[in-house]
């Protein structure tokens, strides 16, 4: 089978197994708000985040309130995130720089994005799949693991894996392949060691211990 039959194989054996995962696993009503909630959730369970922002985003209703935050409160409030002072300081840093330079607005362009403390690519990426609804490769930890072992990449580095994935994956399966690779990381291809045997396309990847 070549690289590009086993490419689409893989992602049919994903749609037939997750055919409903598009779902973002971070809560939020507001655009900006899963902006912040994605810059808490580096290093951190997307489970947890939800804990802190129901309280953090009842305290800060508005994005003026995060703008005038007090740095010390808002590490205090963020803490259980972990890198907390970082996170605290970029949350207020991306609420002066929405309310100053884009008129409170998230922008969709991903130089813009990136530009905002605390966001990189993978939290760009987020913003652009669930509010604008534009095809994006996001890179988090489920994403790098399993499409090293799948062959569909070799690197390591975050940008680097999503470049080489927007090579070999169709533009329209982009958004999907992250949901349905978390659902898939979650049930069976887990970190450390995956449970091959329950895996339903151990004959696709070069990784299983079952081929």
């Amino acid at each position: 089978m070549t690289h590009k039959k086993r490419v689409a194989a893989v992602l049919a054996a994903l749609e037939e197994k997750y055919p409903h995962h598009d779902k973002c696993y971070l809560d939020y009503t507001k655009p900006y708000e899963l902006l912040f909630a994605t810059i808490l959730s580096a290093q951190c369970t997307d489970a947890r985040v939800n804990l802190v922002t129901a309280d953090l985003f009842a305290k800060y209703p508005t994005l003026e309130d995060f703008a005038a935050a007090n740095q010390a409160e808002m590490e205090r409030d963020v803490k259980s995130t972990g890198f907390y002072r970082n996170k605290a300081r970029n949350l207020i840093g991306a609420a002066r720089a929405l309310l100053e330079l884009h008129g409170g607005e998230l922008p969709f362009d991903i130089e813009k994005l990136t530009a905002l403390p605390g966001v990189g690519r993978k939290t760009a990426n987020v913003v652009r799949c669930h509010i604008f609804d534009l095809p994006s490769v996001v890179v988090d930890t489920h994403v790098m693991r399993i499409s090293r072992r799948l062959g569909f990449t070799n690197n390591t580095d975050p940008v680097k894996i999503e470049f080489d994935l927007m090579k070999i994956l169709p533009k329209d399966h982009w958004i999907r392949y992250n949901h349905q690779i978390i659902a898939f990381g979650r049930d069976i291809c887990k970190a450390p060691k995956p449970r091959c045997v329950a895996c339903f396309m151990p004959d696709l990847c070069p990784y299983s211990e079952l081929t």
